[in-house]
């Protein structure tokens, strides 16, 4: 599959059933459960269907989801980077999750940058939102250097845990 966006190291394209067995590693790391939560994704047919759900029907509803990341030269898929579209919130926001394998390379920074930009000059978004979990700091350092700021904190269901809302203007 073509990539959607290109970096100097990575291609980010849209998920495809075919990553099912990453998205099984993804999804199943504990950093992941941790920061982002346990979707119950636990099998490649349970990932599958993740992927139908989530990201390819956001594709076909709002044009943007979340898309794969890879390394270029070796195509190793090294996390998800893209736009959610949640009910609970007025604008898009940007989500990300790397293997940690790759964090502290400047791979998360170079996709969500490029997420960013593609936000703004394809999608003419002018405003782009973030949330991340208050102990998070990786994200939360990540966020404020690609200029997002923090706005409050909240929940997007009244049962759900608390979050930081980050906000950037894109325009």
């Amino acid at each position: 599959m073509a990539p959607l966006l290109e970096t100097p190291r990575l291609d980010l394209r849209r998920l495809c059933e075919d990553d099912a067995p990453f998205m099984v590693e993804l999804m199943n790391d504990p950093s992941f459960i941790s920061n982002i939560g346990d979707r119950g994704v636990r099998t490649a047919g349970e990932a599958r269907e993740y992927i139908a759900q989530g990201p390819m029907a956001s594709y076909a509803r709002f044009g943007f989801g979340l898309y794969l990341v890879e390394i270029r030269e070796s195509r190793t898929p090294i996390g998800i980077c893209g736009l959610l579209k949640r009910d609970q919130l007025p604008e898009p926001d940007i989500g990300f999750a790397f293997l940690p394998a790759y964090w502290s390379q400047g791979y998360a920074r170079e996709a969500a940058d490029a997420v960013k930009v593609y936000a703004r000059d394809t999608l003419a978004l002018p405003r782009l939102l973030a949330i991340v979990s208050p102990s998070n700091d990786s994200s939360i350092r990540l966020l404020e250097k690609l200029e997002f700021t923090f706005t409050s904190l909240g929940r997007l269901t009244p049962e759900a845990d608390e979050l930081r809302l980050y906000a950037c203007p894109l325009r």
